[in-house]
């Protein structure tokens, strides 16, 4: 039988003395011994417990104390609200899941209680949150100097440290003013208008077989497929393409998944898949810088363009390029699903489009493509994407805090404006509640009641481009599909928006339904 090393020491201590004098123990000596050896280890043990037990409620009140200290701050005292749970706060509650057409119950509550400016404590940290319109403004406007964004740590983990959704200040001004000049140069090019228009006639003619599809799985390989060919020039048969597909997929999976880095979880395949991403774009600037060396023909993309900008690191290319992907892919086919949902339930809307779109194809030769000019002759196209980027709420917040050095907020608080409670406000627009596109012949688009795509410095460079695609692909949809939804499929915002079951869509292809009728 084995003993225990520690406990074996303990004896010959103890008794050593009495074995070198010869003299031997009677049962009564033994059992007092073995009774006072339990009792030293009893207390030892409770002893132990005890500093535990001690060590954790002093941590748990600690973390009390913490997180109501602010609100006996100057800031605290000036505001209304509540701070929830503490460490959690109320983040729970503002990302319970609602109709993305609606503020939900946590902002509605707080701001029929509070007002639209109130204090609470958002994602570990004492909060000032926004719905206020001018106040929104102010923050954008001021980003840099008085306000600085920042995303939660474990973002940076999968964008990169390089990444122009997380740079600051001087550094975002340079990755920004690179996008801007690329979108610029690129966005009125015939090249990259025939490819979008391309593609979308290719994803059309893959529905003629059928009766039913997602939608916004379709939308999301025409925005991918799109991407992919503006910025790196790859086609969708190409292997590359495929590859990128696949590790972008499990990277958007991880952005949005609980941020624990242990192997096999969504985060860390998702930071593994951007390497593999990286590893794969390095190799094709790579082998587009042996292609120029050697006087091969030109391509008119972002990364020709984009390997003559001296101001960038290798590495700041690299990720300039993987924004690119991730901005051009989600947010463009989600606005894609959230018109066609808003039209199939506007049948009045629907017709104005289809009947702009058939105009705008008869001052066109047969199979000829689309031009800028018809782009901006697109004004009701307009006015719709504008009235599903309010009405849909695409953010539901906006996806950085920020922080203010000044004496009317303390040291650690974060400010979080919520662009989108302002576009569904009553009172700042009329029928707020109701898919109504007609408002925009009237109303501003550049208001400050209206930011879909952010504002200042951080206004995303990319707006119009993701305009183009929409307005294209819907010329030749509205012109050959005409579809129904299910009732039950609504997009939700978890806070991410999406459609429960991916915008089922039932099609039917127009001339089909011409000959079902002569």
């Amino acid at each position: 039988m084995q003993c225990d090393p520690f406990l074996t020491f303990l004896y010959i201590y103890q008794f050593q003395p009495s074995l070198s004098s010869q003299n031997t123990l009677n049962s009564s000596q033994l059992l007092t011994f073995h009774f006072n050896l339990t009792l030293f280890f009893m207390a030892g043990t409770i002893g132990f417990w005890l500093v535990v037990l001690v060590g954790i409620v002093t941590l748990f009140l600690g973390l009390i104390f913490n997180h109501f200290l602010p609100i006996l701050s100057k800031l605290g005292l000036a505001f209304k609200g509540t701070f929830g749970w503490p460490l959690l706060g109320e983040t729970l509650s503002f990302l319970k899941p609602h109709p993305s057409n609606s503020v939900g119950v946590y902002l509605q509550d707080h701001c029929s209680r509070f007002g639209k400016v109130f204090k609470s404590h958002l994602f570990f940290s004492p909060t000032v949150v926004s719905c206020d319109p001018e106040l929104n403004y102010f923050i954008l406007q001021n980003e840099g100097k008085l306000f600085q964004c920042s995303y939660p740590k474990p973002i940076h983990g999968i964008l990169g440290k390089v990444s122009m959704l997380v740079a600051v200040g001087d550094t975002h001004k340079r990755l920004r003013n690179v996008a801007l000049s690329l979108v610029t140069v690129t966005k009125s090019k015939p090249e990259f208008l025939n490819d979008i228009e391309r593609i979308a006639i290719q994803i059309l003619d893959s529905w003629k077989d059928k009766t039913q599809i997602k939608f916004c799985k379709e939308a999301r390989k025409f925005t991918f497929n799109v991407i992919v060919k503006q910025v790196l020039g790859l086609t969708p048969e190409e292997p590359e393409t495929t590859k990128i597909l696949e590790d972008f997929l499990t990277f958007m999976r991880g952005l949005i998944s609980l941020p624990l880095y242990i192997p096999g979880t969504p985060y860390a395949r998702a930071v593994k898949a951007r390497s593999r991403i990286s590893s794969t774009v390095k190799a094709i600037i790579e082998k587009r810088r042996r292609n120029i060396a050697e006087n091969s023909r030109k391509r008119n993309d972002f990364l020709e363009l984009l390997l003559c900008v001296d101001t960038l690191s290798e590495e700041e290319k690299v990720s300039f390029v993987l924004d690119s992907l991730l901005g051009g892919y989600e947010t463009t086919s989600l606005l894609m699903a959230m018109v066609v949902h808003f039209l199939s339930h506007s049948p009045t809307a629907l017709q104005q489009l289809k009947l702009e779109h058939q105009k705008i194809r008869s001052m066109k030769q047969k199979n000829e493509y689309l031009n800028w000019e018809d782009y901006k002759r697109m004004d009701f196209t307009q006015n719709v994407i504008n009235e599903a980027l309010r009405y849909g709420n695409i953010k539901k917040m906006c996806s950085f805090l920020y922080s203010l050095s000044d004496y009317l907020i303390p040291s650690g608080w974060k400010v979080l404006p919520v662009f989108t409670a302002v576009h569904l406000d009553p009172s700042l627009h009329a029928n707020a509640l109701q898919f109504h596109p007609w408002r925009w012949e009237s109303q501003d688009q550049t208001c400050k009641k209206f930011t879909p795509f952010g504002g200042g410095s951080r206004c995303c460079p990319g707006s119009e481009l993701a305009k183009v695609e929409v307005a294209f692909f819907l010329h030749h949809l509205v012109q050959n599909f005409r579809w129904k939804t299910e009732e039950e499929d609504q997009p939700m915002a978890y806070p991410y928006v999406e459609f429960q079951r991916g915008l089922v869509l039932n099609v039917e292809r127009l001339f089909e339904v011409k000959k079902k009728h002569q």
